[in-house]
């Protein structure tokens, strides 16, 4: 007769219930680096989470995150950075993402290309539009009639300030 080694009932039960945790895991919270349903933009004040084709966000060297409704309100922290965070530059900054327009997958803000006065709306009105690709650019900008594509280093405060 072939013996099986017997399991414990406790292990067994904790191994269930870390199933289970696992399983619903996603349900109690914000997956890493998405928003949780309560985020906020910091500068604007809206839920951030209902918006994910328009989802910005600065991580910070410490891991910390910042999460925003679009592009817009991202730069206009970015300019503003110690009024939002104290004691904070911009050199404590590891990345900014932005969504792409087309694909909906995030990007480096450095690599995208911005598409300004298009008649594409974001969460908070008129917005900078965020596309990869200097030809998925042009393209959108005929398609959408954009009045400027510009770099991430090519966006200013005065080019923040002319967007409402």
């Amino acid at each position: 007769m072939i013996q099986r080694e017997r399991i414990p009932r406790r292990p067994r039960a904790l191994a269930a219930a870390l199933c289970l945790f696992l399983l619903f895991l996603p349900v109690l919270g914000a997956e890493p680096g998405r928003p949780g349903p309560a985020d906020r933009c910091p500068v604007c004040g809206m839920l951030v989470a209902p918006s994910p084709d328009w989802l910005t966000v600065i991580e910070f060297k410490d891991g910390s995150r910042v999460f925003f409704d679009g592009p817009k309100d991202m730069f206009r922290f970015y300019f503003d950075l110690s009024k939002y965070r104290k004691n904070s530059s911009a050199k404590d900054i590891a990345s900014i993402q932005v969504t792409d327009y087309y694909t909906t997958a995030p990007i480096p803000a450095r690599d995208a290309l911005f598409v300004l006065g298009s008649d594409v709306r974001g969460p908070m009105g008129h917005e900078l539009v965020p596309v990869k690709g200097r030809q998925e650019a042009e393209t959108f900008r005929k398609d959408h009639p954009g009045a400027r594509i510009l770099t991430f280093d090519e966006v200013t405060r005065a080019v923040v300030a002319e967007i409402e």
